[in-house]
């Protein structure tokens, strides 16, 4: 006999369709008040129907009639949920009409109430397993539809929390093991509202985008360790409970195994240097007192609240470790640390680098491994601190004496300075320290924005009021020539330098036989290893810009450049960055240039030569043949970027007759026998000599360029962007790097003889230091009218 399942009635019928007509009506207020496009209706109205159908089903198949209390409210949420939906779909029509603070208080609201509808059952005595179907499923698509919007701000990987939900859905159909009921958590509820908050403050955009990046890192890993959690319970109990017994020895050994790398995990996250110089056994050997302080906390909170205490806590840890490791590589790379605010937004262009560098396929890997590591060093220090802290709640006496030993042992070491080695103390609280300096960190850049932002508000100075701006160089061609990694070290380090000063003071030599003049000097960098656009900025707008806090904040105002500068007084502005592969939307609007050279439109068809892939060659021979030959012109200013001498600093190309050049083809074959990057790499004394030979080749190719096409009207400024890495600058380098003016005008040269400049392209150690925006200010004060 088949059974006949109960219809809906009108009741639940008139319930849902009311929802259906509130959220036509929210969709109609946010079409009359924000707008609302063709996308918005048509998401918007299908989400309505999809809801209102879905609820009818489900309630009716239960066997209810009607929708209980907490059910409005949730149904309340959904529909606010609709109207999101609707304007996220809109934003991604037109991105920069997106009406944020609506969609934040839309979210926020149904955020709040999610907070409610749970309460409302449980007094009204109406908790249903349809109601917290319903509540759960209206909670996923929430995160879904914020995530959705934040992939614009953070990135694609931000969808792996809005689909977090769907993809255990999915796993479900081939695992039905994985739909099991499993029993409620208070912490998952905790972790579920986190996700949604935190994409809610990263669609805000109130925070600096690394900053929310951070935090919707943390969440996922939050998130990955609730799933986790709850499918391992699953996974443990999809077969019938069986008598328990003693574990087995292989067991017993997993878990030996477990706490030993729990403890570990823990130490390195403790004790762990931030400097590769300070990885040594006897950092370990030390007592920390972050590990005395939690298992104080343990003994002395009641036990309810160890484990969130030690989630926290190793959710603290998880991330000082990574800040630890980062900061092992800016060490190593820029000679600074890791700044956990501004030093996310650098995560791009370290993929690129490792594209020009390993290929892009073998970048993507390596970026892959990265988050992966990140991600599992975030899930595993909490588990680890959690398992630790578990195991010294079992014989709290112990744990007692454990901890009252050591933090006597710990304060006569402190007092007495007792070392385990010279320059290491046995009382140690680095993971504090690391926590005190990230604060402070934070405060510094939070500090650093005001000051900068009054900078840049302050009346741009005009040297000698009254003068022609750039009227000295009337009629000239102006190349300003970046020469990637072009630092002090290369003239003046002993292993490198011979070299590089054999071809300056060649070059030198050859220049003033045919007529140029050179005067040469040091400027400091902002920078230092690497992010050479800090230094050009700071060229160009006369301003300090050492971060990429700095530079967001620059390259969002209308502050004049030298580009600008020179394109407002009739020349025509050129930028060519040779190893660019993507637009560089700054050069058209902050910049203002008239046209902007990469690699996609300069025609070369030869060989790839390291990161840059175009020698440094055919990228002057190019800017000759396109801006400086052809006739009735007007003078041109261009910033170039040399960038054959960008690390890996292999293979290298050979010079060959400027008339042969062409499309780049005549680079082909080239070198005959080129070392292997892992090759060179392997050695830090042959890194030293490839870069410096590629020192070598871009000043060879722009002392050969002059000689060839230089004349009265041409006048070159010629500088490094920044010290090379740390592997061959040395630890403790400054930010120096050379500079020289050349040209053949005697007026040039009068103009810019009070500047004390050595004559020559290569300064000696005596030679003037100035900041690199100093120059800038400098150089317009030389050759106003």
């Amino acid at each position: 006999m088949r059974t006949v399942r109960r219809l809906p009635v009108r009741t639940l019928v008139l319930q849902t369709g009311t929802g259906l007509v509130g959220g036509l009506a929210l969709l109609t207020v946010l079409a009359t008040t924000v707008g609302l496009g063709a996308a918005g209706w048509a998401i918007g109205v299908a989400y309505l129907l999809a809801l209102a159908a879905t609820l009818t089903r489900a309630v009716g198949r239960s066997g209810r009639t009607r929708l209980g209390p907490a059910d409005a409210v949730t149904l309340t949420r959904a529909v606010l949920v609709g109207g999101l939906t609707a304007l996220v779909a809109d934003s991604f029509a037109e991105p920069a009409a997106a009406p944020v603070p609506v969609m934040v208080a839309l979210a926020s609201m149904a955020l709040a109430l999610d907070a409610v509808d749970g309460k409302v059952a449980r007094r009204t005595g109406t908790v249903t397993d349809v109601g917290a179907r319903f509540d759960m499923e209206v909670d996923a698509f929430l995160v879904l539809v914020l995530a959705l919007y934040d992939v614009r701000l953070l990135g694609t990987w931000v969808l792996l929390i809005g689909l977090a939900r769907y993809l255990l859905v999915a796993a479900g159909w081939v695992r039905p093991w994985l739909t099991g009921p499993t029993p409620p958590r208070f912490w998952a509820k905790v972790v579920a509202a986190i996700q949604g908050i935190v994409l809610t403050v990263a669609m805000a955009d109130l925070l600096p985008r690394p900053v929310a990046a951070a935090l919707a890192l943390v969440a996922l890993a939050m998130l990955a360790e609730s799933f986790g959690r709850q499918v391992w319970w699953l996974y443990r109990n999809a077969r019938p409970a069986a008598a328990p017994r003693e574990r087995s020895r292989p067991r017993r050994v997993l878990a030996a195994v477990t706490t030993v790398l729990a403890v570990a995990f823990v130490w390195f996250a403790l004790l762990g240097p931030g400097d590769a110089a300070g990885l040594g056994p006897t950092d370990f050997l030390r007592i920390p007192l972050e590990a005395l302080v939690v298992l104080g906390l343990v003994l002395l909170l009641p036990p309810r609240w160890a484990r969130p205490v030690a989630l926290v806590v190793g959710g603290v840890l998880g991330m000082l470790t990574v800040i630890r490791l980062l900061d092992l590589g800016f060490r190593a790379t820029l000679g600074r640390p890791f700044n956990p605010v501004a030093d996310w937004a650098y995560t791009a262009s370290f993929i690129e680098l490792l594209g020009g560098s390993l290929g892009r396929v073998a970048a993507t890997a390596v970026g892959i491994v990265l988050a992966m590591a990140i991600v599992g060093l975030l899930i595993a220090l909490p588990l680890a601190v959690r398992r630790l802290t578990r195991l010294a709640g079992r014989d709290r006496m112990v744990t007692y004496r454990f901890v009252g030993a050591f933090a006597a042992i710990w304060l006569v070491a402190a007092t007495t300075d007792l070392q385990v080695a010279p320059g290491t103390s046995l009382a140690a609280a680095d993971a504090a320290d690391l926590a005190y300096r990230e604060v402070g960190t934070f405060r510094a850049n939070l500090a650093d924005r005001a000051e900068f932002q009054s900078e840049l508000a302050a009346p741009v100075p005009v040297a000698n009021t009254g003068r022609t701006p750039l009227a000295g160089l009337a009629g000239k061609d102006v190349l300003i020539v970046f020469v990637e990694s072009y630092g002090r070290v290369a003239v003046e380090d002993p292993q490198i330098a011979p070299g590089v000063t054999e071809v300056l003071d060649d070059g030198s030599a050859r220049l003033a036989a045919a007529g140029f003049t050179a005067r040469s000097a040091f400027l400091t960098s902002p920078t230092f290893g690497g992010i050479s656009w800090l230094a050009h900025s700071t060229l160009e707008s006369g301003l300090w810009v050492d971060s990429q806090q700095r530079y967001d904040q620059l390259t969002n105002t209308g502050r004049p450049t030298l580009v600008s500068m020179f394109g407002a007084a009739g020349w025509r502005t050129v930028l060519d960055v040779p190893a660019n592969r993507h637009d560089w939307p700054e050069a058209t609007t902050f910049y203002r240039a008239d046209q902007v050279y990469d690699s996609r439109n300069v025609g070369y068809a030869g060989p790839g030569f390291g990161f840059a892939t175009i020698p440094d060659q055919y990228t002057l021979g190019f800017i000759q043949r396109a801006e400086l030959a052809p006739a009735n012109r007007p003078p041109v200013f261009a910033e170039i970027d040399l960038q054959t001498s960008h690390t890996p600093w292999v293979p290298l190309p050979s010079m060959v007759d400027w008339s042969a050049v062409g499309d780049g083809t005549v680079f082909a074959g080239q070198p005959e026998q080129a070392p292997a990057v892992d090759d060179v790499w392997a050695d830090p004394s042959s890194v030293r000599v490839a870069y410096g030979k590629t020192i070598e080749y871009s000043l060879s190719a722009l002392i050969s360029f002059m000689l060839t096409y230089g004349g009265d009207n041409l006048v070159l400024v010629a500088l490094g962007d920044h010290q090379p890495a740390s592997i061959v600058s040395g630890d403790g380098a400054g930010h120096d790097v050379p500079v020289t003016i050349v040209s053949r005008d005697p007026a040039v040269a009068a103009a810019t003889a009070g500047w004390a400049w050595q004559s020559g392209l290569r300064p000696s150690p005596e030679a003037p230091v100035w900041r690199m925006d100093a120059f800038h200010h400098r150089f317009l004060d030389a050759f106003a009218g």
